[in-house]
C-alpha cells in the first residue's frame, strides 16, 4: 500500500513513477524492493482486511494524504488493492487512483503486506529515442487492525544502508536485525490509519 507517505510515496525524480505522482514534490520515499519479505503467498486471505478503508488524517488536512484503500480478495491468499489518493500537477491537485496486488507474511507476531506494483524506468540509448522499461517492485507495510481501524506503516527508503536485496530471506533478516536494535524503520509520512466505511457509490445519472 507509505514520505522527505503508503514522503508516499516520494523524492527528487530518480525514476518515472506513474504509480506515485506525489514523488516529485516530497523528499523521501517508501522502500522499493525487487524482492518481497516472503517469496510466495502462504497466508490465507483474512476477511477482516477486506472492505473500503477511509484515511484518517491527523492534522485536519488531506493535501498529501491517501484518501482510501479498497481491498478485495483476488485469490485464496492474494488481495487486490485499489488506492484512491491525490496527484499534484503544478498548482493543481487531481484525483489519483493506483492498483496493486498484495499478500501477507509475518515476522514474529507482526503482520506485513507485500504490495506488488510496477515502475516505469526510462532507458537512454545513444542516438535513439528514450525507451521505457516496466519493472516489478514491492512496497512493504506493517499492518495492525483493531475493530474498524486499520493502521498501515510503510518501510522507509532509508531503513537500511543497503539499497538492494537479492533474496527475500536477506531482506527479512535485515528487518529482524533492525527491530532487535529498536530502530524505527517506518516512514511517518507514509504511515496512516484507516477506518472501515461503506464504499461510496457513484451518483446515479439523472
Amino acid at each position: 500500500m507509505v514520505v522527505c507517505i503508503f514522503s508516499f510515496f516520494f523524492m527528487t525524480i530518480k525514476k518515472l513513477l506513474w504509480l506515485f505522482p506525489l514523488a516529485t514534490v516530497l523528499c523521501a520515499c517508501p522502500f522499493e524492493s525487487t524482492v518481497p519479505l516472503a517469496a510466495a503467498p502462504e497466508e490465507p486471505v483474512d476477511s477482516s482486511l477486506l472492505g473500503y478503508w477511509y484515511g484518517i488524517v491527523k492534522d485536519g488536512s488531506d493535501f498529501f494524504g491517501i484518501e482510501a484503500l479498497d481491498i478485495t480478495q483476488q485469490s485464496d491468499s492474494v488481495y487486490a488493492i485499489t488506492r484512491y489518493g491525490k496527484a499534484v500537477k503544478g498548482d493543481i491537485i487531481l484525483p489519483d487512483t493506483a492498483y496493486f496486488t498484495g499478500y501477507v507474511s509475518y515476522i514474529g507476531d507482526q503482520r506485513y503486506m507485500n504490495i506488488e506494483g510496477f515502475v516505469i524506468i526510462p532507458v537512454q540509448r545513444r542516438n535513439k529515442p528514450t525507451e521505457y522499461k516496466k519493472e516489478k517492485i514491492y512496497y512493504l507495510s506493517a499492518l495492525e487492525r483493531r475493530h474498524d481501524t486499520l493502521s498501515v506503516k510503510t518501510i522507509t527508503e532509508n531503513f537500511s544502508v543497503r539499497k538492494a536485496y537479492k533474496r527475500p530471506e536477506e531482506l527479512k533478516q535485515a528487518v529482524i536485525e533492525l527491530f532487535s536494535q529498536q530502530k524505527n524503520i517506518f516512514d511517518d509520512l507514509y504511515s496512516m490509519s484507516y477506518r472501515k466505511i461503506i464504499k461510496p457509490q457513484p451518483p446515479k445519472p439523472m
